[in-house]
């Protein structure tokens, strides 16, 4: 013959009943009439087979049967509370595992005091951190290898949403003895007749296009030298003499004494620092990251539901 159900308030009622072995504190503290208190153990006791409690004048004690469950019982309680609480947690974005790109020229720039800022308003989200160059961080958000992308020029990509956080000036890069170096402030066109060490097309597409619209729109077609993915590995290559560069101002904290950063002028060229997420993307961390990395409700009109 089948038996009664098992459910988690018989359970819990067994065992606060267990703590006070009183039934009219049982039902107070239950916030239920001693009637449905009774019959709640009542149906537990027809699970088990036998009676959990004797009952007497003014009376409750556990039985042996009922010692025999209540450590269990109060196992499983704590089991479902503390799965339940991490089920809100995750639910709500402030626990799981968040994994962030990043360009490594932001970690000059906004990349620390972002993830500082994040980590301190969600301590219990554990974040991997992967540096990436632009093109290859919006590959891996397509591909769902990360959650969020740290990028220079937003992506041209209909699958992700994307949101400026920053904008940077051009500085040029030079190397120390270079005769420029000893001026200020450069028109883009002294580069004109220079050798140019920039980072690869396939690296950052729309950065390594700016950077050859704002030469083309001073007058001259840039000479493409050597390439180099890092920007420390740029900066090197200038203080080697194997050319100029054109790099965000933030590199200016990459130190090597045979290196000079000038300003340019028309000083209204920048590059653009976006955060970068998969449009539709329910994942409430992706949520949370953006309120920290972009300051309003509703970023771009696309934040994830």
């Amino acid at each position: 013959m089948d038996r009664p159900e098992l459910s988690l308030q018989q359970l819990h009622a067994f065992a606060v009943l267990a703590e006070e072995l009183h039934f009219g504190r049982t039902a107070d503290r239950l916030g239920i009439a001693q009637p449905p208190l009774s019959q709640q153990i009542r149906r537990l006791e027809a699970k088990v087979g036998h009676r959990l409690f004797t009952r007497g004048p003014g009376t409750v004690a556990l039985t042996a049967a009922g010692r025999q469950l209540l450590p269990a019982a109060r196992r499983a309680l704590g089991e479902i509370t503390t799965g339940l609480d991490a089920a809100r947690r995750i639910g709500s974005g402030e626990a799981g595992l968040i994994r962030v790109g990043f360009a490594a020229s932001l970690a000059l720039t906004v990349l620390p005091g972002l993830l500082r800022a994040y980590r301190d308003r969600f301590p219990q989200v554990e974040m991997e951190i992967r540096e990436m160059t632009s093109a290859p961080q919006v590959t891996a958000l397509r591909e769902r290898v990360i959650d969020v992308g740290l990028l220079r020029e937003p992506p041209d990509e209909p699958r992700l949403a994307a949101e400026t956080i920053l904008t940077e000036e051009f500085v040029a890069v030079l190397p120390a003895a270079h005769p420029l170096a000893a001026r200020r402030v450069l028109p883009l066109d002294a580069l004109a007749d220079e050798p140019f060490v920039l980072l690869p097309r396939a690296a950052g597409p729309r950065f390594h296009d700016r950077i050859l619209s704002l030469c083309r729109d001073a007058g001259f077609e840039p000479r493409l030298g050597q390439e180099a993915i890092e920007w420390q590995t740029v900066c090197a290559l200038v203080e080697a003499g194997l050319g100029v560069s054109l790099a965000p101002a933030s590199i200016r904290r990459i130190r090597l004494d045979g290196v000079a950063y000038r300003r340019i002028a028309p000083d209204d060229a920048r590059t653009t620092v976006a955060v970068a997420w998969r449009r539709g993307d329910d994942n409430p961390l992706v949520a949370r990251f953006l309120e920290v990395a972009v300051p309003r409700s509703s970023p771009g009109g696309e934040e994830p539901s």
